[in-house]
């Protein structure tokens, strides 16, 4: 979905990555697809050099870009922090944003992190252009605590907060469960569980209560004035989707299917769906604009297989074109969310 709307739209992007046994082949397929929807792209490089060759596969010079650093990088070491700036240095003119994950040792060594914050900063204002270091909710901190970091680095021009919907979301379902429910975890249970017809009122009420905890964590940090990038996606304790065995990175759009009848249905709506996606990027939008944010459509591989088309020139080379299908149809999936997000953003900018 390009950009075709007289309104400024932030940066829309989506997780470039293979995620799906084959060659390069599945790269220029996801170069072809992302070129088709207008998508920007959000690179995993481990290394500078990783990162050197994917750009290799960006759809157009001006196509936004973020890259996200290997999740084991450490700020609390010197060499996690001279990696951050290698990167900053060498593609501040090719990105606009660098992620990395956050840090259980944050909540004991706090004011060690901050310092290493600092000094991130420090560096980054003597590369003209560096991009934003963005850490990301991803640690399982309690959210408040992950909103006292920006606050206590609400000076720092180069530094701020990614904010993913999905991990916060279901940190607050487990939580939410666990206060009904003490020594149960809700992500352990399935859809076969013989006890989750007694159970699936207080697993959806918990489930319902996340799309609040992301929206208070949004105002908290959208109050700092500071940009904001976020990674969107869908969640749901419940979810046999991900090939990962994790309960979030599922599209917007997704059912989770359920062996009984429910509320009249056998399928339960995922944590946000369509209108709590609305409801995020509204907030967002109305308390910084569209300057200030942008998002990552950070949704994983589910399985299903979709005819190549005008790319089957690209596997000629292929006997079986079944991992390009798989490609194919999560390209697919990533195309379908990003008009979703398309549409709620114009619209709410167009107010």
């Amino acid at each position: 979905m390009k950009n075709n709307s007289p309104f400024p739209c932030p940066p829309l992007l989506a997780l470039f990555q293979k995620r799906i046994d084959g060659d390069d082949a599945l790269l220029h397929l996801a170069n072809l697809r992302f070129k088709e929807a207008g998508l920007g792209t959000e690179f995993y490089a481990t290394t500078p050099v990783e990162l050197d060759w994917l750009l290799e596969f960006k759809p157009r010079p001006e196509t936004p870009a973020v890259a996200h650093l290997r999740r084991d990088i450490n700020l609390f070491e010197e060499e996690g922090r001279n990696l951050v700036m290698d990167f900053a240095t060498k593609f501040k003119d090719q990105i606009f944003g660098l992620v990395i994950h956050d840090q259980t040792e944050i909540t004991t060594r706090l004011d060690d992190y901050l310092a290493a914050l600092q000094e991130i900063e420090s560096r980054s204002k003597k590369v003209p252009g560096s991009p934003y270091l963005f850490v990301e909710y991803a640690a399982g901190l309690e959210p408040d605590f992950f909103i006292e970091i920006f606050k206590a680095v609400r000076d720092l021009e180069h530094v701020s907060a990614c904010i993913d919907i999905g991990h916060i979301g279901i940190w607050q379902t487990r939580s939410a469960y666990s206060l009904n429910h003490p020594g149960k975890e809700v992500c352990a249970i399935t859809p076969n569980d013989p006890e989750l017809p007694e159970v699936i009122r207080d697993v959806q009420s918990a489930v319902d209560s996340g799309l609040d905890a992301v929206l208070h964590v949004i105002r908290a940090l959208g109050r700092l004035e500071k940009p904001l990038h976020f990674h969107l996606h869908d969640g749901h304790p419940l979810s046999t989707f991900s090939p990962f065995g994790i309960s979030d990175h599922l599209s917007f759009l997704v059912e989770i299917p359920i062996p009984f009848e429910y509320k009249g249905r056998r399928s339960l709506d995922p944590m946000f769906g369509p209108s709590g996606l609305s409801r995020i990027v509204t907030e967002s939008l109305q308390l910084l604009g569209p300057d200030r944010v942008s998002f990552t459509l950070e949704i994983h591989p589910t399985e299903g297989r979709l005819p190549l088309a005008n790319a089957s020139y690209l596997f000629n080379h292929w006997r079986d074109k079944t991992n390009a299908e798989r490609m194919n149809y999560w390209l697919s999936i990533l195309a379908q969310n990003h008009k979703l997000l398309f549409d709620i953003a114009v619209k709410r900018i167009a107010l």
